[in-house]
């Protein structure tokens, strides 16, 4: 073992934003002392702020690497688990045998049900910063050390249209279109006038030609799923995601079976368990691993089950300052049935003072971070706001 891992430091970061994810709060919806609401729309709780999971790695030798996850609510539970447990099965390993630390990691507390949630939201972010070290130690970019560097660029879709009314998100659309995105996700909790009218007006206002895809949030039993899919697909619907409640495999594979539209999922699973589990039942057609809940060793291996069953990959990218994002678009550069990739505008733009390093999006590509490991590392300004 040429250089140990020697501390594993987590840390919380948190954000201020003018406006709330997905965009400004709907009627009823108002922020409790602690910062969260809850929207109306699919019953799901955000923050007023952006928050993050971040941990520092270094070794013996001095060799830092980052990792983040999602600490969108309760992030001190995230950081207890690495602090009080993770880190000490981590610190004297090779960060060379990433991915079977992983697994060690990963069968801890398997017999315990620990297979989701915050312990694998930990893990994730101990992987990426480990596959960090271990790429800038072979002075590669990551996606070099992952089966191979397949493509320089990454097709990006634009997420979210945080505007308060249907005309200003197809306005908004059109603004982005004109930059060359040409692809198009909306939100189905923030469609006011219901999501049919939501993709005409977009369809009207982009033309024939764009993609415009419908998330909808796991807000829906597979009848009414069906049925709202139906509606959108004469307007021509790209895919669907999260349609039904994440637990409801059987509603999931109903729906795909029951309409035209692809099928898209993945957001929320943690390992190629879950993905096999989908795939099985030909649950759906498009593979959404984000990750900050996977980590790299689970996105490659959900990749390998997405190639084999011929799947396509549109990895899903929410929250951070562009840490796990940079390690998904590494990852995406190696895994085959990568076609497109999420961007998300209103937290990658106002959040890169954050970020060391370039993400670079532009005409609707996703460019590599240049550089060793993942090329990218939190700014002077963000580990200004760092708490242990």
């Amino acid at each position: 073992m040429s250089d140990p891992v020697a501390r594993v430091e987590p840390f919380v970061l948190t954000i201020p934003r003018d406006t709330p994810y997905l965009g400004a709060l709907r009627e009823g919806e108002a922020p409790n002392d602690r910062g969260y609401f809850v929207r109306r729309g699919n019953r799901t709780v955000y923050p007023t702020f952006d928050r993050n999971v971040l941990v520092r790695i270094t070794t013996r030798h001095g060799v830092t690497g980052w990792g983040e996850t999602y600490g969108i609510v309760a992030p001190r539970a995230t950081m207890e688990i690495i602090s009080d447990l993770l880190a000490g099965f981590v610190i004297g390993r090779d960060p060379q045998d990433v991915a079977a630390i992983h697994d060690d990691l990963y069968d801890l507390m398997r017999v315990r049900g620990y297979t989701g949630g915050y312990y694998l939201d930990a893990l994730a972010a101990i992987d990426i910063a480990l596959w960090d070290i271990a790429a800038q130690s072979a002075g590669l970019p990551l996606a070099k050390c992952l089966a191979g560097q397949r493509r320089e660029t990454i097709p990006a879709y634009l997420s979210g249209l945080p505007r308060p009314d249907r005309a200003g998100r197809a306005e908004l659309a059109a603004e982005w279109q004109a930059k060359g995105f040409d692809s198009v996700k909306f939100a189905s909790p923030v469609a006011d006038d219901g999501v049919v009218e939501e993709i005409r007006t977009l369809r009207e206002r982009l033309g024939p030609s764009a993609r415009i895809a419908c998330d909808m949030h796991w807000a829906q039993t597979a009848s009414q799923a069906k049925a709202m899919i139906r509606a959108m697909e004469p307007h021509g619907l790209w895919f669907a995601e999260a349609p039904v409640a994440p637990e409801d495999l059987d509603g999931l594979a109903d729906v795909a079976a029951g309409v035209s539209t692809p099928v898209a999922a993945g957001e929320e699973w943690r390992t190629a368990h879950d993905a096999q589990a989908r795939l099985a039942r030909r649950a759906c057609a498009i593979l959404q691993p984000e990750m900050g809940h996977c980590g790299v060793t689970e996105f490659m291996r959900m990749a390998t089950l997405a190639q084999v069953h011929h799947a396509e990959i549109i990895p899903h990218a929410t929250i951070g300052i562009g840490i796990f994002l940079a390690a998904s678009l590494h990852a995406s550069a190696a895994a085959p049935a990568v076609t497109c990739h999420e961007f998300q505008h209103s937290i990658v733009e106002p959040n890169r003072r954050y970020l060391a390093g370039e993400i670079a999006c532009t005409a609707g590509q996703y460019r590599l971070p240049s550089g060793p490991g993942l090329g990218v590392r939190p700014s002077a300004e963000a580990l200004r706001l760092l708490e242990q």
